[in-house]
């Protein structure tokens, strides 16, 4: 939904303001670190009680003691952005169009929002945790689509300001937050007795929320400086051509968070009753549905990026601007995706050290990478920097996860599950342009893009063997896969 939208948002705000919603994503980001690691472990938690690890009582107290303290640190950030948003309009932006006083209500109207969704997640997470994803899926399905279209109408029909444009989120995300407690309140058996803050609930995970928080901390650093060093030396109009690619990439990352969020709980669940025949088979059929899905959209963007654009925005020098940052850019995050299931298993055994130390090393070549190539190269240079960190972790960093994790599955990730699927969807896709393209008026432009994506997408799933098969089974209406 926020993509479909954004053409409009841009139509009633401009890219400058824009450029404001970019620094929105950014700041959210950082400041997701206050809930200290712990969506994830709720989500691990919550899949240890239904493979019997908790009783009822000590994971309702392990909820509230989380509420309490993820209210307190929404408090705080709710306070911080209030009394820094003066100086962040003032200091750190470049505006030309938007006024200091506009640009500082902003920032304290981002401040709420960002407090609300801290909240947010914390009751999401734990849906999922339950393996109730397809209930997850629907509620925030239904709320983003509430958020994007209100978002529309409010700026067509009441305000097309950027102030109006936050408090909408701000909205949406009560309204999210108090359907979601209501889910989990109900999703979860009674209790002997009402839930009550417990210091010892919180003791007992503090190891793997502590190796979280770590591993969150620097994937911010890793995945944010480059906007962070942009939003302060390019104008706010240049920078939301930049957030405007990430948007669209972070769009791949939409597509592969689900699988995540699916598997995570199922391989802990797997763990916990000793199941390791059908935690490999789960393994590969994770890794493979990533590359079929993200390499899949990946081969799509990179090959047809400024049609692409052009059709979705209806406006050639956006597309002609954005198009070289989003290929690069999207190349980097669909290396990045492939390492979503392999840090979903390590996740699962509650090894958080491996991705800590990967992520120290990473830190000390990007960080000066970055700050070298970013006043010199700009946001393409910066986008390049991305693909090769990222490349590191395919080739280097996933290595020492299978010397002590699955080490017999090593080869069979790299060519089964990535690059055969991923070589097929690529052949398709140069198939296609070289051979089936040519220009078009927009509405037919649109219907071939949707051939397009079938085609490559097919092509991968039917190459991917694990997928192959689950296909197979669903379509004969007996699932067989290892996700029953």
């Amino acid at each position: 939904m926020s993509l479909a939208f954004v053409p409009l948002y841009i139509k009633y705000l401009g890219i400058e303001a824009y450029g404001l919603i970019g620094i929105f994503v950014m700041l959210q980001a950082w400041l997701s670190l206050l809930d200290l690691g712990m969506k994830p472990t709720l989500v691990r938690e919550m899949a240890r009680f239904t493979g019997g690890n908790h009783d009822a009582q000590s994971i309702w107290d392990l909820l509230r003691s989380l509420e309490i303290v993820v209210v307190a640190m929404a408090f705080v950030v709710g306070f911080a952005m209030w009394m820094s948003s003066e100086w962040l309009a003032s200091n750190w932006i470049q505006t030309q169009q938007i006024s200091t006083g506009v640009a500082t209500t902003a920032f304290i109207y981002m401040g709420l929002v960002i407090a609300l969704r801290l909240v947010e997640n914390i009751y999401a997470h734990s849906i999922a945790g339950l393996q109730r994803q397809v209930l997850q899926n629907l509620v925030i399905s239904v709320m983003e689509t509430f958020r994007a279209v209100g978002a529309v109408a409010v700026l067509a029909f009441v305000d097309s300001t950027i102030t109006t444009f936050f408090i909408w989120q701000g909205i949406t995300s009560v309204v999210t937050v108090f359907i979601l407690m209501l889910l989990i309140y109900r999703l979860l058996p009674k209790a002997q007795r009402f839930p009550r803050f417990s210091l010892s609930a919180l003791k007992k995970i503090w190891r793997f929320a502590a190796g979280m928080f770590g591993i969150t901390l620097l994937a911010i650093l890793l995945t944010q400086v480059d906007k962070i060093l942009l939003s302060r030396s390019l104008l706010l109009r240049d920078f939301g051509y930049y957030a405007l690619a990430s948007l669209v990439v972070g769009g791949l990352h939409t597509m592969v968070m689900p699988i995540g969020t699916a598997f995570f709980p199922r391989f802990t669940e797997l763990l916990t009753r000793g199941n390791n025949e059908l935690l490999i088979e789960t393994y590969h059929l994770g890794a493979q549905l990533v590359t079929v899905v993200m390499g899949s959209a990946i081969v799509t963007l990179v090959i047809f990026a400024e049609w692409i654009l052009l059709i979705w925005t209806a406006d050639a020098e956006l597309a002609s601007q954005v198009a070289p940052i989003l290929r690069v850019l999207a190349v980097g995050t669909f290396l990045n995706g492939l390492m979503q299931i392999p840090y979903q298993m390590q996740l699962a055994h509650g090894w958080t050290s491996l991705i800590i130390r990967i992520n120290v090393a990473a830190l000390f070549v990007f960080v000066p990478a970055i700050f070298w190539v970013v006043p010199v190269y700009g946001a393409v240079g910066a986008a390049w920097v991305w693909v090769l960190l990222n490349l590191g972790y395919c080739l280097i960093g996933v290595n020492f996860m299978y010397r002590r994790i699955l080490s017999a599955e090593k080869w069979k990730w790299y060519f089964v599950d990535v690059l055969i699927p991923l070589l097929t969807a690529t052949g398709v896709g140069f198939l296609i342009h070289f051979v089936f393209w040519i220009e078009m008026k927009r509405i037919f432009a649109l219907m071939f893009l949707g051939v397009i994506i079938i085609s490559i997408l097919l092509a991968a799933a039917f190459t991917a063997p694990s997928v192959r098969r689950m296909i197979f089974e669903h379509l004969r209406g007996q699932p067989k896969g290892s996700l029953r």
